[in-house]
């Protein structure tokens, strides 16, 4: 009798512990069919390798490595002695390139202003002295005639010869400054001339500046963006070209780039949601959603993709790489997690899990 009730309670074990495995394989079974995960992930991100724009001698470090930085705050300063020294150059040479110009605009307005009553002076002018002229002209033929009668006295005739020659000579220089005005037009326009290609020199005189300007700024070395300073290769005293990498920036727009084998993507889109363990740090729980797949596999990308042309072929499965987006970092973990560390995310296939 105590034999069957032992036979009975090990039935009943047994029973419950079969319907236990199998009510936890079923479980698994039906929850891993809602997620697919990888371990061929990691933390990226954007990285920007800060270099100089100017070349000389670095002044001030004002960053050590690792350091936290924020955008626009000063990293590094090349000596700004010689830009200076340009800046004030460009800014006198502008400076007398505009008194240049103004002079030469002023001019060329009074000169506008002023020929056309040059000419119409002139014109008087010339009016007047031929007059005279034919005047004299008529008392030298009179005085003439009666000289030769005997009527007027040899003195008369002179003094009336003297007078048709200056009244003469009077009109001529008249007539000279009346054509030299009459060429105001010419004048005109070669002083639009002068005062246009002065113009042309205060602008390139003021592009000098500008550039000089741009030099100097540039000689201040600033974080675009918030992140921390890593890989820092130069020492205050270094001599520097322009375009020489001095460090590099890690900005806090992290993201994850998982590799999924190209069967695992069938069920994933963007908008799923994901979870991610870190390996560095396997208490945090991190959470995300995908963002995107890159168009095209991890290995076509690579420095050297494979060539599949050829009479040995091997069909290996390939990865690839979706970007997904993290949600909020608390400021703590934003310090410790960079590009390129391991992780390990799942993503949920069906809403409703995460």
């Amino acid at each position: 009798m105590n034999n069957i009730q032992i036979n009975k309670k090990t039935m009943r074990c047994i029973i419950a512990a079969v319907l236990l495995i199998a009510g936890v394989l079923g479980g698994y079974a039906y929850y891993s069919g809602q997620t697919v995960s990888t371990d061929d992930a990691a933390i990226d991100g954007n990285t920007v390798v800060l270099s100089p724009k100017v070349q000389g001698y670095i002044k001030h470090i004002y960053v050590q490595d690792n350091q936290q930085v924020h955008a626009g705050e000063i990293v590094m300063e090349v000596d700004p002695a010689d830009y200076e020294t340009k800046l004030t150059t460009a800014q006198t040479a502008l400076a007398a390139a505009q008194a240049a110009f103004d002079a030469a605009k002023h001019q060329h307005q009074e000169t506008a202003v002023t020929a056309p009553a040059k000419v119409t002076a002139a014109e008087e002018q010339l009016k007047g002295a031929q007059a005279a002229w034919k005047k004299a002209l008529l008392d030298k033929q009179r005085m003439t005639v009666l000289a030769q009668s005997g009527a007027c006295a040899q003195k008369e005739l002179d003094q009336a010869v003297a007078a048709e020659s200056q009244t003469r000579a009077a009109a001529a220089q008249y007539e000279a400054e009346l054509a030299a005005a009459q060429a105001a037009p010419e004048a005109i326009a070669a002083s639009q001339s002068t005062v246009e290609q002065l113009q042309a020199n205060v602008a390139q005189a003021q592009a000098a500046v500008t550039q000089a300007q741009r030099d100097l700024q540039h000689t201040k070395i600033v974080a675009p963006a918030d992140g921390r300073i890593t890989k820092r290769s130069v020492e205050a005293g270094s001599y520097v070209e322009a375009g020489t990498p001095l460090c590099t920036l890690v900005s806090q727009d992290l993201w994850v780039t998982a590799n999924f084998k190209e069967n695992q993507i069938k069920h994933i889109h963007p908008g799923c949601r994901v979870q991610i363990i870190v390996d560095a740090y396997p208490a945090w729980k991190l959470t995300g959603v995908v963002d995107s797949f890159q168009a095209g596999t991890g290995s076509y990308f690579s420095l050297f993709p494979a060539e599949n042309a050829t009479g040995n072929f091997v069909k290996i499965t390939q990865r690839i790489p979706v970007k997904i987006k993290l949600d909020s970092l608390p400021p703590s973990a934003a310090l410790l997690l960079g590009p390129g560390m391991s992780v390990v995310p799942t993503v949920y296939i069906k809403d409703g899990f995460l």
